[in-house]
């Protein structure tokens, strides 16, 4: 893994990713639980950003599990729409990490939620978040 920071150091990422035809419901639109998919996608990237990933992690005996998510939905997106995800670190303390996402087409605000995730060993053990990840 790289060298550890004192902190996480981003606190926003965005990425861009593009609906495609197989998320798309019966209307044309993305289906609603893709968007979750896409909160995923915006924290495993907001990691890897920072010079960390999942695979290092959890080789490390450290998984982040979801606990809580939580999607508004405002908007639909449709298929071959360019999206922005952006992932905001809330918070991280403890075992539990909280993001905050908004994704947009443009300037357009589709859905906003957030998600909590608490670290825990392969064998479920509630583990406390690494100084590094902590913020």
């Amino acid at each position: 893994m790289s060298e550890l920071p004192n902190q996480f150091p981003l606190r926003v990422h965005e990425l861009q990713l593009r609906v495609r035809y197989q998320e798309t419901d019966a209307q044309g639109r993305c289906h609603h639980a893709n968007y979750i998919n896409f909160f995923e996608v915006g924290r495993v990237e907001m990691l890897r950003a920072a010079g960390f990933n999942y695979r290092e992690l959890e080789s490390q005996g450290l998984f982040l599990v979801v606990i809580e998510v939580a999607c508004h939905y405002l908007e639909g997106a449709r298929y071959d729409d360019l999206l922005t995800v952006e992932t905001r670190l809330d918070w991280a303390k403890g075992v539990r990490i909280r993001h905050t996402y908004q994704i947009r087409r443009d300037e357009t605000l589709l859905a906003h939620g957030h998600s909590i995730v608490a670290a825990v060993s392969p064998s479920g053990k509630v583990l406390r978040l690494p100084d590094w990840l902590r913020g």
